[in-house]
């Protein structure tokens, strides 16, 4: 069944049926899940399509040309053109023709078709036919960049290549080397509950949710929280198609193996001979990755924990307290420090159940609120994870313990002083490698929940937080959305991720959205912090603010992108980066531009 014709009834996918469902284990989570966000949505599964969508520069002739002989090539079912109603979904039945989580019309960011190659020949047919008829496409994983752009394409017309419904195997799990590889449909629920099945003592690493590609995760720098939480970093080897149809092996892979076989280190070693170059194919437009090789982490002893503080002003010390906690590797994993409005939001209730009033919550409401739940009228809450046995976890708490302990009020919570229930136990399960759903519910806050994130990167270093911070708290009041702050902290820096979560079918505050994006990006450039991913609509003006030496950078990213994609036909914008034939031609939507995207749209008005 097409993602583009399913609607909010029916029963929940099950993984076992789709690659793209969720495992057994949590179906009748995922049920309630979906039951809450549709509980609160005002809009229609789907609306009349107004227009059509074209490749730019392409006829609708030579269109119906180019997909008949491309059907021809890879089999007319996995060529499929988008002129059916657009249905958003939600996470786990979620759309390839456009953004669900919309933050401009429906109809912007879409697909004019959708193909569906089986494997890396496949991926260079769909190449090569794309340069031929100059048609640009924008491959997708599974589609989940939530917050980021979804399978939204940056330029309307685009094909999408859908990787992950017929490339979607486990090609290999080593136990011994603790590693495997994986194609880009594999979930993190496919990985964990495969594991699980042949009874390997191995963690794989997730994010908050489980749903999402691990392939596509990592080359979008995605970050879990067990030891092996930089997901880029823990990669090793990929194969990937270039924007002209060869195909390359990065790493250890570049050697044949005996026989024809695959080398035996392709997993083991990441960089072997020559020039490190995996990096420039992370956060790029440089080529399709059709698989990816991994480390996985041995099975250990492990406990969370949750750390609670009083007052506002207690962040930057918390933070000077995490840094060299994180320095010195005594705090086990990538910990989280979330604002306490996040306890009321990932009940699941929404916003309008703890206040009805205009604009932001007051912080009154929220203390008098919290003052309610396990964590109690406090204003932070830290959670950590310790790894390793009872002996050597007991003494990283004592010195956790001891160095929190010097905040007037703060309190220690284990999962055994919380209800079953509470967010602290979904922790648990992720911070030992299990993938999960909660997370989801803190979209029921608004109706027709869509979010975006804010994310910059910030020293571990509590002046730098606390003005990022300030900043972010500051815009959220001018336009009125409540803060969502989550702070992902290591030794030396930290991702602070700032959640909009806003109504869809409110083009107001779509567009207090887009301004509130717009100017807490500029603001932190002013200060020095960059954001180290963005939604596709803002990828322009991030990449504009990396302008060391009059932008070396991003002239060094375009040279590139020349070099290995000169027809520009794939994903073109990706990350800020356009290739010649697009750069300069008004597709770029930059600080000060003017632009109203939400009415003016993203193409340039030629």
């Amino acid at each position: 069944m097409s993602s583009s014709t399913y609607g909010g009834k029916g029963p929940v996918p099950d993984l076992a049926d789709r690659y793209s469902g969720v495992p057994s284990r949590l179906s009748q989570e995922a049920i309630e899940a979906k039951s809450k966000l549709f509980s609160q949505k005002t809009l229609p599964d789907s609306v009349a399509r107004r227009r059509s969508a074209l490749p730019p520069g392409v006829s609708k002739e030579t269109f119906q040309k180019a997909v008949a002989e491309l059907q021809s090539t890879i089999g007319k079912e996995n060529v499929e053109l988008n002129d059916k109603p657009l249905v958003d979904g939600w996470y786990m039945e979620h759309p390839n023709t456009h953004d669900a989580y919309h933050i401009v019309e429906q109809e912007e960011l879409i697909a004019s078709a959708i193909v569906y190659p089986c494997g890396t020949e496949e991926v260079q047919k769909v190449v090569r036919w794309a340069n031929q008829y100059k048609i640009p496409v924008y491959p997708i994983s599974m589609g989940r960049n939530i917050g980021y752009g979804g399978a939204g394409p940056r330029i309307p017309g685009a094909v999408v290549i859908d990787l992950g419904r017929r490339m979607n195997k486990i090609l290999n799990i080593d136990a011994d080397n603790a590693s495997c590889i994986v194609e880009p449909g594999v979930s993190y629920f496919a990985l964990y509950e495969e594991i699980q099945r042949r009874k390997l003592p191995l963690w794989i690493d997730c994010p908050d949710l489980g749903g999402g590609s691990v392939l596509g995760n990592a080359i979008d720098r995605g970050v879990g929280y067990t030891p092996y939480g930089d997901h880029f970093a823990n990669h090793c080897g990929m194969e990937l198609v270039l924007p002209t149809g060869e195909v390359l092996r990065t790493g250890m892979g570049a050697m044949p193996g005996k026989d024809g076989a695959d080398n035996p280190t392709w997993q083991s070693f990441q960089a072997a001979y020559g020039p490190y170059i995996d990096g420039i194919f992370s956060q790029s437009n440089y080529g399709i990755i059709t698989k990816m090789g991994f480390w996985l982490m041995p099975e250990t002893g492990h406990q969370s924990y949750m750390i609670t503080f009083p007052r506002e002003e207690d962040f930057e010390q918390i933070v000077e307290i995490i840094r060299p906690l994180a320095q010195k590797r005594i705090l086990g994993n990538i910990p989280q420090l979330r604002h306490v409005i996040q306890e009321l939001a990932v009940t699941g209730k929404p916003r309008s159940h703890w206040y009805t009033g205009p604009g932001q919550m007051p912080r009154e409401v929220i203390r008098e609120k919290a003052s309610k739940l396990p964590c109690g009228d406090v204003s932070w809450v830290f959670y950590g994870t310790q790894y390793g046995d009872e002996a050597s976890i007991a003494s990283q708490l004592k010195l956790i313990k001891s160095e929190f302990g010097r905040i007037k009020g703060s309190k220690f919570l284990l999962p055994s002083d919380v209800p079953s229930d509470h967010y602290l136990h979904s922790r648990v399960a992720v911070c030992s490698g299990v993938p999960v759903l909660k997370e989801l519910d803190w979209l029921n806050w608004q109706p027709n929940a869509a979010h975006l994130f804010f994310s910059p990167i910030s020293p571990t270093k509590g002046r730098d937080a606390s003005i990022i911070h300030k900043s972010i708290c500051r815009l959220h009041t001018k336009y009125g959305f409540d803060v969502f702050p989550t702070m992902c902290v290591a030794g030396r820096e930290m991702h602070y991720i700032s959640n909009i979560v806003y109504d869809r079918a409110d083009p107001d505050a779509k567009q207090r959205a887009t301004s509130l994006m717009r100017e807490m990006i500029r603001e932190a450039a002013r200060e020095g912090y960059g954001e180290y991913r963005t939604h596709l609509l803002f990828a322009d003006q991030v990449a504009e603010t990396y302008s060391w030496g009059g932008g070396a950078l991003r002239k060094f990213n375009e040279k590139v992108k020349d070099a290995l994609d000169p027809n520009s036909i794939l994903a073109p914008g990706r990350n800020g980066i356009w290739g010649k034939r697009f750069r300069g031609k008004g597709w770029e939507i930059l600080d000060g531009d003017g632009r109203n995207i939400l009415k003016e749209g993203v193409s340039p008005k030629l």
